[in-house]
């Protein structure tokens, strides 16, 4: 999977659980934005360690 992908879809994950638990909050604004943000995250800890598992192997 490319690395733009995963990242995408980190953040589209992070987008859905986070407007879920901003309507159970009543927050939805500040609970879309961080779970946007801990997908992005989690997208690019996933290439890192995709490209450091590739290194590794060459």
């Amino acid at each position: 999977m490319n690395n733009e992908k995963k990242i995408v879809l980190g953040s589209a994950f992070g987008a859905a659980i986070g407007s879920v638990i901003g309507v159970l909050t009543d927050n939805l604004a500040l609970c879309i934005s961080l779970g946007v943000s801990f997908g992005v995250l989690v997208g690019i800890i996933l290439t890192k360690n995709q490209k450091k598992g590739n290194s590794d192997n060459n």
